[in-house]
């Protein structure tokens, strides 16, 4: 090469290396001189230099009204396997990479939740430092996300509540994606598969009511109580709170050794107080895990389970609202937000007493049940198969309104087409039998035992060896959404 060629392609270098530093003038900058976040115009071409990538067509929010995000676990988890597969690709070792996306509002807030929460979980920033980064520069701020309601939005959930969720369920062991299994997730939160997402793993999973059969209704597959008895029983799950009117006979559960409670409360409102007491206090007093449900599964459930998550955890009702929704999108509709935002300070009053007397039993070596119900002594066997509140439901039977907030959210569920086991992306094919995601964020580990954080795998509840003995019968049901086709690998991700 001639010394005019080397002149050239050294002036060339220089051109294209200020081109891309144009582009990156705005742009949130994660990794100094190797990870950015840019909002462009147009759909840039990758250089010598740098290496663009989009995701806004790959990963889609699957809205019911005005919704739009925030994405699920699954596009999260396969998100940050995209990118730690770019960081430690060698043919773009020496390459700046940066994530762009559209100034389509709704897009970019979704794919600045992705990388924020991605350096919250790999780069170790807190989520105050992750915003900073992604409204510096030329960042405009972000739309925030709204809830699943038909109306018009009362609440707003920002990006920065996101990341605040995200790293409080870091922080207490709810999210790990060394374990998660990303196609036991997406299986199981099909509506034909069971429409269920833990939310506390080993302890609080939400999922649409059963029905009296199975059968297809509005679109939406309804699965029968027995369809639900060989996941629940894998998975340790002892007791079953309905809180919506009563379509199926609850002796279905508890003839299995389940234990069944109602609390009833109208669909799209939020509980009384002594409802919430109530819920918290089945919760604590039950050893395995508690499966929740009401119509679709989202509102009141959502509600009922952001209680517990600020009472025993301190989560802030915002950080509630933004996890429920990260593990079951739709969660937490309408007044329901309002109503967390309310019961915040009295829930952490609550819990930060429990929390003060179970230390001090603690230090006196007195193994003792402590109560949500704050010394009021409730038999819990008033509460089993039959509900207090019968004259409430009567007074407000769902079925005489035609279709509640519930009905529509589970019909338009289950409208929705399956989704590609690789990127996300809508699609009618079936997915694959591998139970692995494409590419582990972390290196693969083995799972720990499913069970609630205080139990160990040998230690086995009283209601589980019940649950495992009773109904011989029963015991052989195949669930009509069993996932035999994937691995046995556990949904719990400690």
């Amino acid at each position: 090469m001639t010394l005019d060629n080397l002149k050239h392609s050294a002036i060339l270098s220089t051109l294209f290396k200020m081109a891309d530093d144009n582009d990156l003038l705005g742009a949130s900058e994660f990794i100094k001189d190797r990870l950015y976040f840019a909002t462009l115009r147009s759909k840039p071409k990758s250089t010598a230099n740098t290496h663009y990538f989009s995701t806004d067509e790959e990963f889609v929010y699957e809205n019911f009204y005005a919704d739009f995000g925030p994405l699920n676990l699954a596009m999260l988890y396969r998100y940050c396997c995209k990118l730690n597969k770019k960081l430690k690709s060698f043919t773009l070792t020496r390459k700046r990479i940066v994530h762009y996306t559209s100034f389509d509002q709704r897009k970019r807030a979704n794919a600045a939740v992705l990388i924020g929460a991605y350096a919250v979980i790999y780069l170790k920033k807190t989520p105050e430092e992750a915003y900073r980064a992604l409204i510096s520069g030329s960042n405009a701020s972000y739309l925030p996300f709204r809830d699943a309601s038909f109306g018009n939005c009362t609440y707003n959930l920002t990006v920065l509540d996101c990341l605040q969720g995200i790293r409080k369920a870091l922080q207490h062991g709810f999210l790990n994606f060394e374990t998660f299994d990303v196609n036991e997730y997406e299986h199981y939160e099909r509506v034909e598969n069971g429409d269920l997402n833990w939310i506390t793993p080993g302890k609080l999973l939400a999922f649409s009511g059963p029905h009296p059969k199975s059968k297809v209704e509005n679109g939406y597959p309804l699965h029968a109580p027995e369809a639900y008895f060989p996941y629940f029983r894998k998975h340790n799950v002892t007791t079953i709170v309905r809180l919506n009117k009563k379509i199926y006979d609850a002796k279905r559960f508890t003839d299995a050794g389940f234990d069944h409670y109602d609390l009833f409360f109208v669909d799209g409102s939020t509980p009384s107080d002594i409802i919430t007491r109530r819920f918290l206090h089945i919760c604590e007093s039950t050893s395995g895990a508690v499966a929740v449900h009401c119509k679709a599964g989202l509102g009141r459930t959502g509600t009922l389970i952001g209680c517990y998550l600020m009472k025993h955890y301190r989560f802030t009702s915002a950080e509630a609202i933004a996890w429920i929704r990260i593990c079951r999108p739709g969660s937490i509709i309408g007044p329901q937000q309002h109503y967390l935002e309310e019961k915040q300070a009295s829930l952490w009053a609550h819990g930060d007493s429990l929390r003060s007397k179970q230390r001090q039993y603690q230090d006196r070596s007195v193994p003792q049940l402590i109560s949500s119900m704050d010394n009021l002594s409730i038999s819990t066997s008033i509460f089993k198969s039959h509900s207090l509140d019968r004259m409430e439901e009567n007074d407000y039977a769902e079925n005489d309104l035609g279709m509640t907030q519930g009905d529509k959210l589970r019909a338009l569920k289950g409208r929705r087409q399956p989704r590609s086991a690789t990127t996300g992306a809508i699609s009618r094919m079936k997915p694959p039998a591998s139970s692995q995601g494409s590419i582990s964020p972390l290196k693969s580990s083995k799972v720990p035992a499913s069970s609630s954080s205080s139990s160990s795998s040998s230690s086995v509840s009283a209601s589980a060896k019940r649950i495992g003995r009773s109904s011989s019968s029963s015991t052989n049901l195949k669930s009509p959404f069993s996932r035999s086709m994937f691995s046995t690998k556990a949904a719990i991700f400690h």
